[in-house]
């Protein structure tokens, strides 16, 4: 993990309260290496783009209402509950959030749709599920949110 990685590990480890027991750098880094193995300002921006895409759409509980509404309840109860994250596929988060929303997120990290669709199927369950560490959306959590997206936007400037 470079040092990116571990700036950012530090950073949302206090902003999390240590949701992973104890180990907010490993929790980043688990978040971090979901996407496939990228490396560095990559992953920033990736985290950085699903976070204000959640925060867009009026936080955990939008994000969530967008995912139930696409048919998806059963998956995204699973990303809230405290037992396994049942996976997504970038086409059901292409149809859950529109293909119109997905072509903005890849525009902004400079990747096409299909990369994007896929790292946000797999950034999203483990984001959402770290923050809602006791299994259900707690009060303050759209605050989380939105200190590790400022977090975040620091980190990504030179």
């Amino acid at each position: 993990m470079g040092l990116l990685d571990g700036k950012l590990g530090d950073a949302l480890g206090g902003m999390l309260g240590n949701a992973s027991g104890g180990n907010a750098q490993g929790m980043v880094g688990g978040l971090l290496g979901s996407l496939g193995g990228k490396q560095g300002a990559v992953n920033t921006a990736m985290l950085a783009a699903v976070m204000a895409l959640v925060q867009q759409n009026g936080g955990i509980e939008g994000i969530l209402e967008r995912f139930k509404a696409g048919g998806l309840s059963d998956v995204v109860s699973s990303w809230v509950g405290t037992g396994a994250n049942a996976p997504i596929s970038g086409a059901q988060v292409q149809q859950a959030l529109g293909p119109s929303t997905v072509t903005d997120v890849a525009s902004t990290l400079g990747v096409d749709d299909a990369q994007a669709s896929s790292s946000l199927a797999a950034m999203l369950p483990e984001l959402i599920n770290q923050l809602t560490p006791n299994g259900r959306i707690e009060a303050g959590s759209n605050d989380m949110l939105s200190q590790g997206l400022s977090m975040l936007q620091g980190l990504q400037r030179p």
